[in-house]
């Protein structure tokens, strides 16, 4: 479709341009057409198409024509190709006539297209249900014009005075709450200056105010945990507890996915491979992890692959680390300024099964490892009992305190940080630092070389029983 159409706009040119650079034109059509796809990417393909055409095509008419403009199909009898000259006739008045009604509807599509994607219906495609763990890792992007803010009124399902209440807790949590206090009264001056120069005046549609707020809160933090969430159905009443009917559907979504364990292996070499996506609750997964290490209890070596796993529970962290030890070791710290506390977490006393305290442990990562797998990471870097292979990860440390504000409407507001008791810092905003940088994609390749290569040392086996509190805050 796109060479036809392409065709039809060469036939707009002099003949003897067409009959010059016609297949050229054609393979620089096809090689920017592989390489650029995507709706932005070909989008620019046909704007720069048109902007060519408008600026070229009556350029070639006022240029004199060349004697030569075509190959004949014969040859001279010494064998040298013959040169014809090919009869040439300036275009007829109605291609140029056509040639800018092609434009215009070219344009009216464009324009079109952009009116009907997801920022014109307010329906961001990150846009989604909290999940199991409380934790965000939402990357949004939207407009903030108020242009774009009058073409989302149309959905009216957002009041002024809803908005206006929505706006001042935010406002008075970031400022009371937030982890880092500059921090919280910046983001906090940024919504009023946002709602004094009327960015919010238009929207009347709950998600797109919400997903708006939290982009421009972002973009002056750069927090991934922070968010405002907007349900469609009412709130519970309480979101400090989860509900029955909740608790239930997380358990049944664990028995569904393998508590997120996608792979557990032994590859040649005798090595443990285990690809798990979400640190879940220990209080439900904790059968899961016993298993999973006594499978892997005789591998000389292990690989814990951590490239798409999204965060979860601190406490679950604690868990599978303890597998790692023989003796107490203390991994993390974890402040929570909305109580003015600090929380430790160790290794725990004993756990069930065999320890792994003597196995060389690689760690794979990627970009989207994020949250409490990086506390993982970051923790056994710290501790120099694992080998980080992979890329750096997300850099999100904070931990989340939900908060209900209306029926419709609930803030995750980063009111806690973890402090390594080695580095005395996080890995907010820069990530964890791989040891062996490599690609995602040959992190594997990597390890498994690693792991072929590392000494091994017999296996301790100390078998024991798992007691984990509650955690108050969430990744």
């Amino acid at each position: 479709m796109c060479d036809k159409l392409f065709s039809w706009l060469l036939r707009l040119y002099p003949s003897w341009f067409r009959d010059a650079y016609h297949q050229e034109a054609l393979q620089l059509l096809h090689d920017r057409a592989r390489d650029e796809t995507g709706f932005i990417p070909r989008l620019r393909l046909w704007l720069d198409l048109i902007a060519d055409l408008v600026v070229s095509l009556p350029r070639e008419y006022s240029r004199p024509k060349p004697k030569l403009v075509a190959v004949s199909a014969g040859r001279t009898r010494n064998g040298i190709p013959e040169f014809a000259l090919l009869r040439t006739e300036p275009p007829h008045p109605r291609v140029f006539l056509l040639g800018a009604a092609l434009s215009l509807l070219v344009l009216f599509a464009a324009v079109m297209a952009m009116r009907h994607s997801e920022l014109y219906t307010g329906r961001l495609p990150w846009f989604g249900p909290l999940n199991s763990s409380g934790f965000h890792d939402d990357r949004a992007s939207s407009p903030t014009s108020a242009a774009t803010n009058r073409a989302l009124a149309r959905v009216a399902n957002l009041s002024e005075a809803e908005r206006s209440e929505v706006l001042r807790i935010v406002v008075d949590d970031l400022k009371k709450y937030y982890v880092a206090p500059p921090m919280g009264e910046k983001m906090a001056d940024a919504v009023l200056a946002h709602d004094k120069h009327g960015d919010y005046s238009y929207v009347t549609d709950g998600e797109w105010f919400a997903a708006l707020l939290t982009t421009q809160l972002r973009e002056v933090s750069h927090d991934l945990h922070l968010s405002l969430r907007y349900s469609a159905r009412k709130l519970p009443d309480s979101i400090d507890e989860p509900a029955p009917e909740e608790i239930a559907q997380y358990r049944q979504d664990m028995a569904r996915t393998n508590c997120t364990f996608a792979s557990v292996k032994i590859l040649p070499g005798n090595i443990g491979y285990v690809k798990f996506n979400e640190f879940p609750d220990p209080q439900v997964c904790q059968d899961k992890v016993t298993s999973t290490m006594q499978t892997i209890a005789h591998a000389d070596a292990v690989i814990f692959d951590l490239r798409a796993n999204r965060g979860g529970d601190p406490h679950m962290v604690s868990l599978i680390a303890s597998y790692f030890f023989d003796h107490p070791t203390h991994l993390n710290d974890i402040y929570n300024r909305s109580e003015n506390s600090t929380q430790q977490f160790w290794t725990l006393p004993s756990v069930p099964g065999p320890r792994l305290a003597h196995k060389p442990l690689y760690v794979l990562t990627s970009s989207d490892t994020i949250s409490a797998a990086e506390e993982f990471c970051y923790d056994m870097k710290n501790l120099k009992r694992a080998t980080i292979v992979g890329e750096v990860t997300a850099g999100a440390a904070h931990l989340v305190r939900p908060q209900r504000i209306d029926d419709h409407f609930m803030f995750n507001l980063p009111a806690g940080r973890p402090i390594n008791p080695i580095s005395k810092t996080d890995w907010e905003g820069t990530g964890v630092q791989p040891d062996i940088p490599v690609e995602r994609s040959a992190a594997l390749d990597t390890a498994r070389k690693l792991a072929l290569e590392a000494p091994h040392t017999p296996l301790t086996d100390l078998p024991g029983r798992l007691i984990s509190p509650r955690p108050n805050l969430q990744w």
